[in-house]
């Protein structure tokens, strides 16, 4: 059990190292929100991160 802790924690620094390379602190924010808002059962505001996830990522594409 323990080693399934450790892969998740490795996993999860890496998406956050990953996000704070690429994207900045806006990606963090985004971040932060989403598992806040899956965390704490809010629609609202895991949508307003997954919302800025997603305009983050399609940011490139779309201009």
């Amino acid at each position: 059990m323990p080693v399934i802790y450790l892969f998740s924690a490795v996993f999860v620094v890496g998406v956050e190292q990953t996000l704070q390379w690429k994207y900045g602190a806006a990606g963090i924010l985004g971040l932060l929100l989403l598992s806040i808002g899956v965390k704490a059962k809010s629609p609202v505001v895991s949508s307003v991160g997954a919302v800025m996830l997603a305009l983050l990522v399609s940011g490139p594409a779309l201009q």
